[in-house]
């Protein structure tokens, strides 16, 4: 008997697009799922970087020593919203486990204490968000334009950004293996 596919929309889970989304911030994303309830479901596009100039309050470059530090675009929503994605497990009254090693939260004093400790945690600063209403995430799944798989902390923060969707669906295998390897731009064949 074939193995069924993850299907458990919950926090904790990577959605992964589908080759149906052909442009815009999903094109090729992984999005980690941070809560979902019959109210909606908000998460974090995991693999997309962002080059971008931190005001020395939140980043002093300077002081930066935790080799461990990168910068995302979290979503359409609020994109002038940070929020920290991170390994530590030291301050639990202000995160929230997403999944086994992965937490969501800390404030401007944490992110400062962890990016200048060389032995830090693993930390990625997310701007934005992504958002659905009550219903509409299961909808987009259940329309085949999503993939789900258990989310990893060594997906989210060993793996480099711009390769999570391809090493993902090539750790699926079968089917999705093979969707990993279409190029981007089909016009270029």
């Amino acid at each position: 008997m074939e193995n069924m596919p993850y299907s458990q929309l919950q926090k904790g889970t990577f959605l992964i697009s589908t080759p149906d989304i052909d442009m815009g911030i999903f094109f090729r994303s992984v999005v980690l799922i941070c809560e979902h309830n019959s109210n909606g479901s908000f998460g974090l596009v995991v693999n997309k970087s962002l080059d971008l100039e931190l005001p020395e309050e939140i980043i002093n470059i300077h002081n930066l020593a935790n080799p461990h530090v990168g910068i995302r675009a979290g979503g359409p929503v609020q994109t002038n919203q940070m929020m920290l994605l991170h390994t530590s497990d030291q301050i639990p009254q202000q995160t929230l486990q997403i999944c086994d090693g992965a937490y969501l939260g800390g404030d401007l004093q944490f992110l400062q204490e962890a990016i200048t400790d060389e032995n830090g945690p693993r930390i990625n600063l997310y701007f934005g968000y992504a958002g659905w209403g009550g219903g509409q995430l299961e909808r987009e799944f259940l329309d085949g334009s999503w993939f789900l798989h258990p989310a990893t902390p060594r997906l989210l923060f060993d793996v480099p950004a711009d390769k999570i969707w391809s090493t993902l669906l090539r750790e699926m295998g079968g089917k999705y293996a093979s969707l990993s390897m279409i190029p981007e731009d089909l016009s270029v064949n």
